[in-house]
């Protein structure tokens, strides 16, 4: 328990009169913190501490990269930002060294302030020196923001479509200018590049290289591409939501964790504009904000993600995984938790136009780019619906096409109500689009009426396609086992088709290779959602304790 004394270490809280002091060790907890640990994380709930012993250090993520913006010392006060405005933590408040806090909750700081105003009083006065002055806080939010890169390329150059999606689902802040448009040209610094170089991309330290490969551009923005280790207790296959939440389960858990990702994290959900139905959002979430999360919180918690990495072959009985280049790695467990990929339409002019105005799935940030034009969208579902609504914020109009009848069989209730109250929403059903046209872009596309047999050319500017997914499994070692439809079977799946070797049953999400796990949309599965994707994620964890523990009492046992 706290004493009178250490609590009157701390400035704002050094004359309160000995019943109020008494009230305060009453309420406050008491926490030591190891180095490194953190007394608060950013975007944390109003609270307040008082620094008795050690160093804390004040952090800020930018763009994915911690930075140290300032530092408390004994006697000091942390989070008054967020208990004097009911703010959640404007940043994060980490141990530098063995370090000592008390904690005081909402409720607990407002019935001393009561007892003492002098001491509100005393933290508004902080609050209004960290607002103010010359590196205040409301001078930093006034700056610009800054960009970590920038990237030189043409509207419809699918390669730079490719790099700016990169960008963005790595959450790195960009600017983006257009050679074609004089005050953008005018704004490059430097000589112009010559027309087949582009895109090129300049990282904030002057660096520039033209037509990048992904895996370079991660390396220049010190974004991880390499694994740490060459042993790993669990490897994850696929940074999903299935595949992050298994991250930060395993990470949180203890187990030496490794997520792996061939492009960013967040798989498919992540180009979702919108999610409305999860869990804990109530305004809804879109796919980029809900994957930034889960990734921020699987590093924090100790979790390795790679990106630009592919699995090229694993070898089942060894649990030995081969990345691209050759890199070799040995886990203990392995999570395939590699999604499935958009299914391609083989329509005239799609494959020439792709990235050029035609594209499969659409993320938040490309919204931007259809202001002001006609777009299409192919497609029924919940991903359809919430790009529709999306973009009608942008574009002048938004249509959506569909070969069915209705709606209703195919989304949700809501989004139904939701895209019927949007005046530049339609949707043209029994249609089916059967060519694309278009020189350096999208120009127009053809549609059948499939009630009349008729096809008219309609203007667009845009068409974003959402017909479904198919699993991508085909790389997998034979011994892994599939279904038809090429999804993996699971669990009593495995029971019935008759492909479980070993007299215990098989965990729920364990593949026909002990060890090695499935979850996600790559599972055979009636549902495809993102919460049953994060459950999956967090039960395979789960799983891989129960299958450890069994080899170590079988390994126990050889050794008696």
């Amino acid at each position: 328990m706290l004493t009178v004394e250490e609590i009157r270490r701390v400035a704002v809280f050094a004359d309160l009169e000995p019943d109020v002091c008494e009230q305060l060790c009453r309420v406050a907890a008491n926490i030591t913190l190891a180095p490194g640990e953190y007394a608060a994380h950013e975007g944390d709930g109003p609270v307040l501490f008082g620094l008795l012993e050690g160093r804390i250090e004040v952090v800020r993520l930018v763009d994915g990269v911690e930075s140290v913006i300032g530092e408390r010392r004994p006697g000091d006060i942390i989070g008054e930002l967020s208990i004097a405005i009911g703010m959640p933590q404007p940043a994060g408040y980490r141990a530098v060294e063995a370090s000592r806090v008390f904690r005081l909750e909402p409720d607990d700081y407002r019935a001393i302030a009561a007892a003492a105003p002098e001491v509100e009083a005393r933290v508004e006065e902080l609050v209004q020196k960290r607002l103010g002055g010359a590196r205040g806080l409301r001078a930093r939010m006034a700056e610009p923001s800054r960009s970590r890169a920038t990237v030189l390329g043409h509207r419809w150059d699918a390669s730079c479509a490719e790099l700016r999606r990169f960008l963005d689902r790595n959450q790195i802040r960009f600017r983006w200018l257009q050679p074609e448009v004089p005050a953008d040209a005018e704004e490059w610094e430097g000589e112009m590049p010559a027309e087949n170089d582009y895109p090129v991309l300049r990282v904030d330290n002057g660096k520039t290289v033209v037509q990048p490969q992904l895996r370079r551009v991660a390396e220049l923005l010190e974004i991880a591409t390499e694994p740490v280790a060459a042993v790993y207790d669990t490897v994850i296959v696929g940074a999903g939501p299935a595949g992050l939440a298994a991250a930060v389960y395993g990470a949180s858990e203890g187990l030496r964790t490794l997520a792996i990702e061939c492009q960013a994290p967040g798989g498919q959900a992540g180009t979702s504009s919108r999610i409305e139905n999860y869990l804990g959002f109530p305004s809804g979430v879109s796919g980029d904000e809900l994957s930034s999360r889960a990734l921020r919180q699987a590093r924090r918690l100790g979790a390795e993600v790679v990106v630009t990495r592919s699995v090229t072959r694993i070898d089942a009985a060894a649990h030995r995984i081969h990345l691209d280049g050759g890199d070799v790695l040995q886990a203990r467990t392995i999570i395939l938790a590699c999604g499935v990929s958009w299914r391609q339409l083989e329509i005239e002019g799609f494959d020439r136009l792709a990235g050029k105005g035609i594209f499969y799935g659409a993320a938040r940030s490309e919204a931007p780019n259809t202001h002001g034009f006609d777009v299409h969208i192919i497609g029924a579902g919940n991903s359809a619906g919430q790009a529709a609504m999306y973009f009608s914020s942008h574009a002048r109009s938004v249509t959506i096409l569909y070969r069915g009848e209705t709606l209703e069989k195919s989304m949700s209730h809501y989004l139904v109500d939701q895209l019927a109250a949007r005046p530049n929403i339609r949707v043209l059903f029994k249609r089916e689009v059967t060519a694309a046209h278009g020189d350096a872009s999208l120009e127009a596309i053809d549609v059948r009426d499939n009630a009349t047999g008729e096809t008219a050319r309609l203007a667009s500017s845009g068409l974003f396609i959402f017909i479904g997914a198919d699993a991508e499994t085909g790389w997998l070692p034979p011994e892994i086992e599939l279904d038809p439809k090429g999804y993996v079977l699971t669990g009593a799946d495995l029971r019935a088709a008759g492909r479980w070797q070993l007299e215990r049953d098989p965990y729920l999400l364990e593949t026909s290779v002990p060890g090695i796990f499935a979850c996600g949309d790559v599972r055979f599965s009636p549902v495809k959602r993102v919460a049953a994707a994060v459950g999956e994620g967090s039960m395979a964890i789960a799983f891989v304790h129960q299958y450890l523990r069994e080899s170590e009492d079988r390994t126990d046992r050889a050794a008696r």
